[in-house]
């Protein structure tokens, strides 16, 4: 029992070494081993990059084939060093023959990489077998070629791991080669081979590095700024929520009072009346300590409730004169027969009106603005338009954070409004909303 509990913990307890073995031997039997033929052909080229999206439409659909068109060129100067360097007395045919057993594997690396390494490595010696004894060894210069070029381009289609397992097979053949089979050859180039392959393939895996980092930066800065823009709105609902909160606590206040002071007002209430009072009165505080128990928990721990009431549409004046001070030329204009609003309209169309006005400022340094309020049946329309900035201006515009028509956007869907925001015929930038109002009915007042 002991035994047998014993061999059990001590396989399972490997060396580091075990282990670092183990997954290597993992690794090379899943990248060169594992399906090492399987078709996967060479995608074509992006056409979304700096310079290829400038060019017309027919020469940015030919560079989807570039790759394509390279390791094809390439394919044809293995092929001609091939035939050109073999110097056999058999003629042109068996020149032709080296040269196309060099190229094929160049070709292959089209629609099976992996498997192109394992050709390129049996080609290797059927030509140097082909040249009897002729050359260097193991490597004829079209066979030299063309296994650094499936080399580099089986790196660029793989991974950093695999071509450091090319890098090693391709050494492992090379020392068998120099110490088996090498036969009558008096000079071998195999440490070039090595020596140049390296260089090349860290040079591709360097790439690679640099790549997956680029994009692992772009993925996070995407997250990053969905993550900005979420908080940012967040922040402006709980901007709204606050001030709906204190204009909502406000009424139920005034209601409980009322309710309270009313039977007071009329001699000798029917007892029904008081009743009806009072349970106006205890719904409104149970409401009122409601709503401060849920609504209470967006507000932050520095939060200070206003002392002054907040905006409305009558303290739009004193908003322009302080525009108008900090140098931008306004001017108002009231359609409709002007009437007062429920307190939250009449807070998000001031709110509106002021991030609009600020971003005229930031955004079109001394540019004129005008402001339009209707009124009309079904509710309240704002318009807000600002003219192109002067040009030169003396004062450079603001880029901003881009949050207040986030800002505006949700006061208008919390009333479910209407917005639209873009820039103007003129060269300036309009912003126009909606706010419905209900309409109260005589019969029902």
């Amino acid at each position: 029992m002991t035994e047998t509990t014993q061999q059990q913990h001590g396989a399972g307890t490997r060396s580091p070494e075990y282990r670092l073995a183990r997954n290597s031997l993992r690794g090379l039997r899943q990248d060169l081993f594992h399906d090492p033929f399987a078709y996967r052909p060479l995608p074509p080229r992006r056409t979304d990059g700096p310079f290829v999206r400038r060019l017309p439409a027919r020469p940015r659909s030919a560079a989807q084939h570039l790759p394509h068109a390279v390791v094809g060129a390439t394919a044809l100067f293995v092929l001609a060093i091939g035939a050109l360097s073999s110097g056999l007395p058999g003629g042109d045919v068996m020149a032709l023959l080296i040269g196309l057993l060099c190229a094929l594997p160049v070709l292959t690396t089209l629609v099976r990489p992996v498997g192109a390494f394992w050709l390129s490595l049996a080609v290797t010696p059927v030509v140097a077998l082909v040249k009897s004894g002729q050359g260097d060894w193991p490597w004829m210069p079209g066979a030299f070629v063309g296994h650094l070029v499936v080399l580099v381009v089986v790196a660029l289609r793989t991974r950093p791991r695999t071509a450091a397992w090319m890098w090693v097979l391709t050494g492992v053949y090379a020392f068998l080669s120099d110490g088996v089979l090498g036969g009558s050859y008096y000079s071998t180039n195999s440490a070039p081979m090595m020596v140049t392959s390296a260089f090349a393939l860290l040079v591709v895996s360097l790439w690679h590095v640099r790549r997956t980092a680029e994009q692992e930066v772009t993925a996070q800065q995407t997250v990053t700024a969905h993550e900005r823009s979420r908080r940012t709105l967040l922040e402006e609902r709980t901007t709204i929520a606050r001030e709906l909160h204190d204009v909502v606590a406000h009424h139920m206040s005034v209601v409980a009072i009322q309710a309270e002071a009313a039977p007071y007002r009329v001699e000798n209430p029917p007892p029904e009346l008081e009743r009806a009072f009072a349970t106006i009165r205890e719904n409104a505080v149970a409401a009122l300590t409601e709503l401060r128990r849920i609504l209470g928990v967006v507000r932050a721990e520095d939060y200070e409730a206003p002392d002054a009431p907040q905006p409305t549409l009558a303290d739009l004046d004193a908003l322009l004169v302080n525009v108008r001070d900090a140098g931008l030329e306004v001017e108002k204009v009231v359609t409709g027969a002007v009437r007062e609003l429920p307190q939250g309209v009449e807070l998000s169309a001031y709110r509106i009106v002021q991030e609009a006005l600020s971003n005229s400022l930031r955004h079109a340094p001394g540019a004129s603005a005008r402001v339009e309020i209707g009124y009309v049946l079904g509710g309240l329309g704002v318009r807000v338009v600002n003219g192109p900035a002067p040009e030169p201006s003396l004062v450079k515009p603001s880029p901003g954070a881009g949050h207040g028509i986030t800002g505006m956007r949700e006061r208008v869907a919390m009333l479910n409004g209407e917005m639209t925001a873009g820039p103007a015929d003129d060269g300036g930038y309009e912003v126009a909303v909606f706010l419905p109002v209900a309409t109260v009915n005589e019969g029902d007042a």
